[in-house]
Formats: C-alpha cells, sequence, structure tokens
C-alpha cells in the first residue's frame, strides 16, 4: 500500500466516523424531541431546543450545519459537510 493509498484510507475511516457521530447526535436529538426541522419555500429549515439553526436548500447539509452550530463550531459551513 503507498502512503497516497493509507492516506485516503485513513481519511475515509475519519470521514465514516465524523458522520456516525453526526446522526447517532440527530438520532438522540430525536428521540429527546429536541430537533424539528420543515421543509419551506426558503429550504429546509431545522430548529434545536426551540431555537432556528440553519436554513438549507438541501435537508443534510442543513441538518449537518443546525448540530454544528447547536456544538458551538465556528466554522459551521465545514463541519460534518462532506467535500
Amino acid at each position: 500500500m503507498t502512503n497516497f493509498e493509507l492516506r485516503r484510507l485513513m481519511a475515509a475511516a475519519s470521514a465514516n466516523q465524523e458522520d456516525a457521530d453526526l446522526w447517532r447526535l440527530f438520532s438522540n436529538l430525536y428521540e429527546e424531541r429536541r430537533i424539528r426541522w420543515c421543509n419551506s419555500a426558503r429550504g429546509w429549515l431545522v430548529s434545536i431546543d426551540n431555537r432556528h439553526l440553519a436554513t438549507e436548500s438541501s435537508f443534510d447539509q442543513a441538518i449537518r450545519i443546525a448540530i454544528a452550530r447547536f456544538q458551538g463550531k465556528s466554522d459551521c459551513r465545514s463541519a460534518f459537510i462532506p467535500r
């Protein structure tokens, strides 16, 4: 295995872990009835604990950005968003 292939494999594993962490948190928030979303003319609106945190055209991105903001991540656009 080349160095490039090893780095690629490690990056994929890291991305998979981050994705699993995100959707685990989403599931917990959902079960606790703390996260809400709706599709409007402006896109997907997502709120956590009755606080609006994201409006995006993509449901996936709206959830990712809302959770990143909920966790206090300063760079919400890159947090949890696949590149």
